[in-house]
């Protein structure tokens, strides 16, 4: 993650600029990815994805502290790391981070942060279906199962960082691991009975405009803070962050515009989320011209992929995780290889761009692979354990009653 810096010794404008970085990454899941899931949900249920965000943010907090963040950076594995930083057991107040400037307290909470979002993001494979308990254990395992070694292979001196692959914010470790994991969650609970001829519009567009723009200011601390420097990489990667998500939005509402006449609010947000996610991986790399390349590539990409899985593959990704996340990490990862080759300002290859291109299509395929496979495994155990879905009658009437006894809006039942 980002350009590692030699001198151990801890620096205050890194500390501050990562403190901040870290704020806005929590910023993501609470309150933002919460408030675009909820309005794109129906009135009855909003209650509901509100309360897995929150949940899933506290619970997945206190295993990264537990045992996620040793497994993900500890030791010198291959495969996975070691139990050495088990609660944090060694952690020093003024010890910082090897090959970083900042506090080890620092790298730990900005870290636990990715780990919070990036299972919180497949929640909306399984929206308006699924019994909360299995959504909290569901994530707790996946977090540790499947996030924790994969960070490790990536970001932690696994065996992905050692063939060279490239991933500069989560293209690999965030976006593919939790798309792909949310197709098959997905395909395993089952569609909405609704689905796919009476699946009711978002309820509110004005709240998932308020979550994707919450969302959108938020990366800023995703990419520019995966640099862990105050300098200009990240300056680099917070602008070409930018120019993605907003060529994105622009080139999704003119897909929607040709196709129906009018550009909607949400597909327009649901641009921006898609070039956002898809510039992840390759934002230390690309410089503004590529930035702009790979924002319009994913609105293609990526709108044809959301309409694929739906129509085609027949899956009820609900509020289309792998379309939009898994799709948009891959293509990021995949193409980050070449954009870094256009404008004068890209960064630089552990290979030769297409040796590159190989390493980096082995880690999408890698990952995608072992996501697939641990999260059935996962997902059997739940169902097993607690159950999956609730009763037909529980979903017509909607999660947030028939689940945590309250809902979102006085009319609503």
């Amino acid at each position: 993650m980002g350009q590692k810096v030699i001198d151990a010794a801890i620096n205050a404008a890194d500390t501050a600029w990562i403190l901040t970085a870290t704020a806005l990454v929590l910023l993501m899941t609470l309150p933002a990815l919460a408030l675009f899931y909820g309005g794109l949900v129906q009135a009855k249920n909003i209650l509901s994805v509100l309360a897995q965000c929150f949940a899933v943010a506290c619970v997945c907090s206190v295993l990264w502290f537990a045992f996620g963040y040793s497994l993900a950076f500890s030791g010198d594995g291959a495969w996975l790391g070691d139990g050495a930083a088990f609660f944090l057991q060694n952690l020093t107040r003024d010890g910082a981070h090897p090959g970083t400037h900042l506090p080890e307290s620092v790298f730990v909470m900005f870290q636990m942060t990715f780990a919070v979002i990036t299972p919180a993001l497949i929640i909306g494979a399984y929206v308006e279906r699924i019994r909360f308990a299995a959504v909290l254990l569901i994530s707790a395992l996946w977090m540790l199962i499947v996030y924790a070694p994969v960070t490790h292979w990536v970001w932690g001196g696994g065996w992905l960082a050692d063939m060279g692959v490239m991933d500069y914010a989560g293209g690999i470790v965030v976006h593919v691991t939790a798309g792909v994991s949310a197709l098959v969650i997905a395909w395993m609970i089952g569609p909405r009975h609704e689905f796919p001829h009476g699946i009711r519009p978002p309820h509110a567009p004005w709240m998932v405009m308020v979550g994707a723009s919450l969302l959108w200011v938020g990366w800023f601390g995703f990419n520019a803070g995966s640099a862990l420097t105050a300098g200009s990489d990240a300056g680099m990667a917070m602008l070409a962050t930018h120019l993605s998500a907003a060529t994105a939005t622009i080139v999704w509402m003119a897909i929607e515009w040709v196709k129906f006449g009018k550009p909607s609010l949400v597909g327009a947000v649901t641009g921006t989320i898609a070039g956002l996610a898809t510039i992840t991986p390759a934002a230390g790399v690309a410089g503004p011209l590529g930035a702009v390349a790979l924002g319009a590539a994913s609105a293609c990409v990526c709108y044809f992929a959301v309409w694929l899985v739906k129509k085609v593959i027949a899956v009820d990704d609900a509020l289309d995780v792998l379309g939009v996340h898994g799709v948009g990490g891959a293509l990021g990862t995949l193409a980050l290889p070449f954009v870094a080759l256009i404008g004068i300002a890209g960064g630089k290859l552990n290979h030769a761009p297409l040796e590159q291109f190989g390493v980096q299509a082995i880690g999408v395929a890698a990952v995608a692979l072992f996501s697939a496979v641990a999260t059935w495994i996962i997902t059997k155990l739940a169902d097993m354990l607690v159950g999956l879905r609730v009763d037909a009658e529980h979903e017509t009437q909607g999660l947030d009653f028939t689940s945590h006894g309250e809902t979102g809006y006085h009319n609503n039942r």
